[in-house]
């Protein structure tokens, strides 16, 4: 990817293929930068910027095709690919994450749960397997596995995830409430589910 596309534009790209995928099922068949920016609340000219990053892909006069659209923001976003997973962790969110199959739509690929508790290991989830945590480094190595998904404890979270970028792992999915202190080259998306509760819970308090 063009490392001059801010990571604004970058986050931006999937609420682009949601917000098109429901115009989809809905049957419109094209669609304005101005009819867009009303539905994701953005701004017309904000959309044709990030969409001229790749291209642009409208026609004045036409607008968006809204297929042609959704299907090309798919390419850059890597959905045409299989992209794969482990999950350290098989505890409640890690099994959850592992039995969603809309994951596996998209090119996601769970390829073994890992957790601390050897008395899981050999189960499976949805058809994947539960390997000992200690297994974790050397199927890294082995295996060509693109993301670790991080649901351990945070005891073991920055240990493990060190391990796994350690053994070749870049690009984490970081479902423990600590930063992880990796080297730059290292990409992690944090899901803080306790920080959008605790939002939400300012939103309450001071909005009433």
């Amino acid at each position: 990817m063009n490392n001059k596309i801010s990571k604004a534009v970058i986050s931006r790209l999937p609420r682009y293929y949601r917000y098109l995928k429901e115009l989809i099922d809905q049957g419109v068949e094209r669609i304005s930068s101005e009819e867009l920016s009303r539905l994701m609340k953005a701004t017309a000219s904000q959309i044709r910027q990030d969409l001229n990053h790749f291209g642009g892909f409208g026609q004045q006069g036409y607008g968006y095709n809204v297929k042609s659209l959704y299907k090309e923001i798919g390419k850059i976003l890597g959905v045409e690919e299989d992209h794969h997973i482990i999950v350290l962790g098989a505890g409640n969110l890690g099994r959850a994450l592992v039995k969603y199959n809309g994951f596996s739509e998209h090119g996601f690929i769970f390829c073994s749960l890992f957790d601390v508790d050897e008395t899981l290991c050999g189960k499976s989830v949805n058809g994947v397997r539960i390997r000992t945590i200690s297994e974790a480094e050397e199927y890294v190595k082995t295996h060509n596995i693109d993301i670790a998904a991080l649901t351990i404890p945070v005891e073991k979270a920055r240990e493990m995830s060190v391990l796994l970028y350690q053994a070749g792992i870049r690009y984490f999915w970081n479902f423990t409430n600590i930063d992880l202190q990796l080297p730059e080259d290292a990409i992690v998306k944090d899901v803080h589910l306790l920080d959008s509760l605790l939002e939400l819970s300012y939103r309450i308090c001071n909005e009433k």
